[in-house]
């Protein structure tokens, strides 16, 4: 065979007089990560097929053969009989090659009116669409089981933080709604992505549009697309929609991160505020003892991975001229192996949180340590009629007796209270209890259990609507 023979079997090598180098052409190709794209592929191809039969490029016979045709392709696929070839380059061509090998020049007509440059970006918007779906069903499931949770531990008493340190008091559930709602606008950027994703970039060719009399707007029905894209040069260049995504996914695996921390800390027997089931941790090599949370460790150290492949897009993208270049190719696999790790940990963390147990003694134990009554007695002293920095500076001056005896305000007598201020009586026990820390917050967003059960009721209507 010459090697114009062998430049020829390339669908573009007419142009080129000979074959390209061995280690380029394992270099360029894509078929080795794109494969995953066949089903929208196909899925492409036979809506373009019935637009082009629709407008008369195609007879309907020559449509039929190409649908069945594809039908066979993916058949099999599927089966495992299909073998993809690395000549081929990418997942397009050896579609389309097989396709050609099975129902003849009929095949080949398949490619009139779109290039792989539109082709290829279709096709990514058509898996990414679908992906979100699924991304959507977990984080829902996620959503729902952190709401089961919260509602089971509204009034589960444990110390608030800043700064790692003891705070204020707040219920188990209350906390819980807190992560809730970092996954609700998680919720909310992922479904503002998809409209951007869900636009059409079919039509455009290689960047100009095409000579052929095509109906993209039947493409865009066919596929299910909520319109066409308005600029062929755009089109085929914006990558966007996936740097959007991975955004997304960043932020959520950022709120995941921060999940995880926590649970890795209140695992630990400094803390020991929760246990995980057996089933999501493992053991020690060497010490038998340890039930180690890999679980919440390897999904915060996933999200690393996650904001790495969202500057690598951005790094792509950055320096790239209008249309399409071959870096773009770098697009997929940063693509790819985010939505595989997101999917990955939201299945992992909506399988696991509604089997968390709190353990409510130790939570009430902490709580009472590091005063965190404190405020609690600084709004009893302003309710008084004491100002608020003097009321400051009575409770500190509590605080600091309190640390040299090594005792919480609510052991402190009435008499050892009233030595810091002549206002205080009786009543000052109802609000330095822990429980009436928080029942006292009881309103829109407070911590109180009566609040957590009502903000739980008003999350599970807005996530079933």
């Amino acid at each position: 065979m010459t090697d114009q023979n062998k430049t020829s079997e390339k669908p573009w090598g007419g142009r080129f007089s000979e074959p390209t180098d061995a280690f380029v052409e394992r270099f360029t190709a894509s078929v080795g990560f794109d494969q995953r794209l066949y089903h929208h592929d196909i899925t492409g191809s036979i809506a373009h097929a019935t637009m082009l039969a629709a407008v008369g490029v195609l007879t309907n016979e020559e449509k039929t053969q190409i649908i069945e045709g594809l039908a066979a392709v993916k058949a099999d696929i599927e089966a495992g009989r299909f073998q993809w070839s690395v000549s081929l380059e990418d997942v397009h061509m050896n579609i389309e090659a097989r396709l050609t090998d099975r129902i003849g020049i009929t095949g080949k007509k398949l490619h009139t009116g779109r290039s792989r440059n539109d082709q290829v970006a279709t096709d990514i918007r058509l898996y990414l669409r679908d992906e979100i779906d699924v991304i959507a069903d977990e984080l829902a499931r996620l959503q729902a089981g952190l709401l089961d949770l919260a509602e089971r531990e509204a009034g589960t008493i444990m110390p608030g933080f800043t700064h790692l340190q003891t705070a204020q008091p707040v219920t188990f559930g209350h906390h819980l709604l807190a992560w809730y709602e970092m996954l609700v606008r998680d919720g909310e950027r992922l479904q503002d992505c998809r409209k951007r994703v869900n636009i059409m970039p079919l039509g455009a060719a290689a960047l100009a549009g095409t000579t052929y009399p095509i109906d993209r707007a039947m493409t865009a029905r066919l596929l299910g697309f909520d319109r066409a894209s308005e600029n062929s040069l755009d089109s085929v260049s914006d990558r966007d929609f996936a740097i959007e995504f991975c955004s997304f996914a960043a932020l959520l695996m950022t709120h995941l991160s921060r999940f995880s921390e926590e649970l890795v800390l209140w695992t630990s027997a400094q803390f020991d505020f929760i246990d995980l089931p057996d089933r999501f941790c493992t053991g020690s090599s060497i010490m038998p003892q340890k039930k180690n949370p890999d679980v919440p460790e390897l999904v915060r150290g996933k999200t690393g991975r996650v904001n790495g492949h969202l500057v690598s897009l951005l790094t792509l993208m950055k320096g790239q001229p209008l249309a399409y270049n071959k870096d773009n190719q770098e697009d997929k696999e940063p693509l790819f192996d985010t939505v595989d790790t997101v999917k990955g940990c939201l299945k992992a963390y909506a399988d696991m949180v509604p089997a968390i147990r709190a353990k409510t003694e130790n939570m009430r134990i902490a709580a009472k340590r590091g005063f965190s009554t404190a405020t609690d007695l600084a709004d009893y002293l302003v309710k008084k009629g004491v100002a608020f920095r003097d009321a400051h500076e009575i409770v500190g001056k509590a605080v600091a007796f309190g640390v040299a005896e090594s005792r919480d305000l609510s052991d402190m007598t009435l008499a050892e209270l009233t030595g810091f201020s002549d206002v205080i009586g009786e009543d000052v026990f109802d609000v330095l209890t822990l429980d009436g820390s928080v029942q006292a917050r009881n309103h829109l967003g407070g911590t109180a259990p009566r609040q957590v059960r009502a903000a739980v009721a008003r999350a599970r209507n807005n996530l079933a609507g």
